[in-house]
């Protein structure tokens, strides 16, 4: 039976084609990217599904280095993945990693666990049971869909549960974790720190691709989100995909996706169909956003008929 995860990461990754003459290793070396004073970044070289070739490696991860540890925000698809990143962080710091936050439960973003075990795994109490629900068919799909170079991993799951909105000093760094109005996913976690102005926003955020809306996520929760966040005005903004970015990017992706969802609900109230609306909306934003975007033309399609459907679930 094909799990219901399976078919939102067809929805929520963007696919690219891979030529096999490129060298394994250009996927799955593990660089580490100073972003600003005691911030990292591990930027995935592969967008889109997980493969034989990236090994199932196909999201970023970001660390904090504090006084007292390292407070990691994702630990990749595997537990390979995850002992990479441990290893990485190694190059960098001798400090070990004590917190780590899963921004949602995509399984490209917390099947690492494994390799953190016993330390303090945050997430939200809507992303745990989404994990629960579905974190065996997960491991199944990514060994499948890797031919097995993923290796084995086993399920480690968050052992601090947010209901609310977090405010909390990590090492001696102020850290606020804020909650996405469930814009991607059911329980999605942003990690904003002050004083540095740093947001970090695992898959609600975009910078070089278009933003990933899922059929499990709410429209309005996340652009309401990509409000909140340019009210914060950030510095620099990372990314669970793509490069780091800025806030001009934040404001990109929040008028692209009101300007959309407008004319998505204004047709769909008058019995109009996805492809009227696709035409409408292509004429009106083409010239302003594919400069913008590097998969705008083949995502606004999706974008327009996954709104759709979830104005039609909204409504029933």
């Amino acid at each position: 039976m094909i799990s219901k995860t399976k078919s939102l990461l067809i929805f929520s990754f963007i696919i690219f084609t891979t030529q096999y003459s490129q060298a394994v290793n250009a996927y799955t070396d593990f660089v580490v990217t100073p972003i600003t004073k005691n911030i990292y970044s591990i930027v995935s070289p592969s967008i889109g599904l997980p493969t034989p070739e990236n090994e199932g490696w196909n999201s970023n991860i970001h660390f904090v280095v504090t006084e007292n540890g390292v407070l990691l925000f994702d630990t990749g698809s595997s537990e390979v993945i995850g002992n990479k990143i441990k290893k990485a962080i190694q190059s960098i710091t001798d400090q070990p990693v004590r917190w780590v936050i899963n921004s949602h439960s995509h399984a490209d973003h917390w099947l690492g666990n494994a390799a953190f075990a016993g330390v303090e795994i945050i997430a939200t109490t809507e992303a745990m049971e989404t994990m629960k629900k579905y974190g065996n068919d997960d491991v199944a799909f990514y060994h499948n869909v890797t031919n097995g170079t993923i290796g084995i991993t086993h399920l480690v799951y968050p052992n601090l549960l947010l209901k609310e909105p977090l405010k909390r000093n990590f090492g001696g760094v102020e850290v606020e974790l804020l909650f996405a109005n469930n814009g991607h996913s059911p329980g999605d976690i942003l990690m904003w720190l002050p004083e540095q102005k740093v947001m970090i926003g695992g898959d609600v955020l975009s910078s070089d691709y278009m933003p990933m809306i899922t059929d499990h996520g709410d429209i309005d929760g996340l652009i309401n989100t990509l409000n909140l966040v340019v009210q914060l005005n950030p510095s620099i903004v990372l990314t669970g995909h793509g490069s780091a970015t800025t806030m001009s990017s934040v404001i990109r992706d929040s008028e692209l996706l009101t300007s959309v969802w407008e004319q998505v609900k204004l047709d769909h109230k008058s019995g109009h169909t996805p492809v009227k609306t696709l035409s409408a909306v292509s004429v009106k934003l083409s010239s302003k956003y594919e400069p913008l975007y590097k998969d705008f033309t083949t995502q606004l399609d999706r974008h327009v008929k996954l709104m759709y459907q979830l104005k039609g679930e909204n409504e029933e």
